[in-house]
């Protein structure tokens, strides 16, 4: 009986309608570059595809295979409604067989040294997710956030996780042990407007990952486009499962804080929180001199007395805080404020913007 072969690393990609990008995405794996000689799967599933994907699949299979000594596996399912993007990449992960995954969306496409590149990390950091820097194309379609993205420290990858950004490393780009998934129990399979790889991401980092990781290259291409999954998650769902995870993992362990910001998002956050968080706000801090020594009231609260939360100069508080404010819109003015106060960012204060 022939021995059945090791597989080192399977590139999952789930595919749903994706007939305008698949042959460049599959054209990036068949560019890879691997030292080690690596071997390498391909696990696709196609979610109850309605175009031409199946067919493209068809025409690449022999030269992966055969060319590339590639091992492919697809499955395919043909439901009257897909079953969305996590059930995808369970199916595509569960039908694998490599020891390190290695996750793609089917209209992005890799850089040729991305598979030995991440690797090289993962083997030594094999709890960990490793992400890379990206290319946005359009070129500049989203500039605050790749730079965002791309420019993080590798502290604050663990860190600014509940920035309405999403993951601190972008889901096309992780890569990691096996072990990893399993130890989270997959992706959420609730469907169409689940931000499912931002659940993942944080039970990993809640629950035994040893971290985030990211290497300092462009390692993928990463599309921007009307029909991309990001845009069926409603920013409403975002914004309620970061209040809950911060006031489960950081104002649960603070007594009091204060809210940097006094407008429309530093209110809209105390609004969210529980009635038992909204009592440990003692201020609102701001730079606005027409805010400055007023008071915030509550008014559409059912607690008697309605909460009245002063407002003060930023100079005047006193640290835990919660940053409601968005970096990079002020020119540089906030984030020279905040760095005077000499402040320890996952200690002093958490960004939420």
């Amino acid at each position: 009986m022939e021995k059945k072969r090791h597989i080192d690393v399977s590139v999952i990609i789930p595919v749903y309608n994706a007939e305008l990008w698949l042959n460049d995405c599959l054209a990036s794996l068949a560019q890879q570059i691997t030292k080690s000689l690596l071997n390498v799967e391909v696990s696709v599933f196609l979610d109850s595809c309605r175009d031409n994907s199946k067919q493209i699949l068809c025409d690449w299979t022999p030269r992966l295979q055969q060319e590339l000594d590639y091992t492919v596996t697809v499955v395919e399912e043909d439901n009257v409604c897909p079953k969305g993007v996590g059930y995808a990449k369970n199916k595509a992960v569960r039908q694998s067989s490599g020891e390190y995954l290695c996750f793609m969306d089917a209209d992005d496409r890799m850089m040729p040294t991305r598979i030995q590149r991440q690797y090289e990390v993962a083997v030594l950091n094999p709890d960990a997710i490793v992400g890379s820097q990206f290319v946005r194309e359009p070129c500049n379609s989203t500039p605050r956030y790749t730079h965002w993205a791309n420019s993080l420290s590798p502290e604050q990858l663990s860190i600014q996780i509940y920035t309405s950004h999403g993951p601190t490393v972008i889901m096309p780009t992780w890569f990691c042990h096996r072990s990893v998934f399993e130890r989270v129990g997959g992706f959420s399979e609730a469907g169409k407007g689940t931000p499912e790889d931002l659940i993942f991401f944080l039970n990993h980092v809640y629950h035994g990952g040893t971290g985030v990781l990211r290497v300092d290259e462009e390692l993928l291409v990463y599309r921007y486009h009307p029909q991309a999954t990001t845009f069926s998650v409603h920013e409403d769902t975002i914004w309620a499962l970061r209040i809950q995870e911060i006031e489960n993992h950081v104002l649960c362990s603070w007594d009091s804080f204060t809210i940097w910001n006094a407008g429309k998002q530093g209110r809209k956050f105390y609004r969210s929180l529980s009635e038992g968080n909204r009592r440990k706000v003692v201020a609102f801090c701001d730079v606005d001199i027409k805010k400055i020594g007023s008071f915030y009231t509550y008014e559409e609260t059912t607690e008697k007395p309605k909460p009245r939360v002063p407002i003060i100069h930023f100079k005047e508080t006193t640290p835990p805080l919660i940053i409601c404010m968005k970096m990079g819109m002020t020119d540089g003015v906030f984030e020279e404020n905040l760095t005077s106060l000499n402040l320890k960012e996952g200690k002093d204060y958490h960004h939420f913007n």
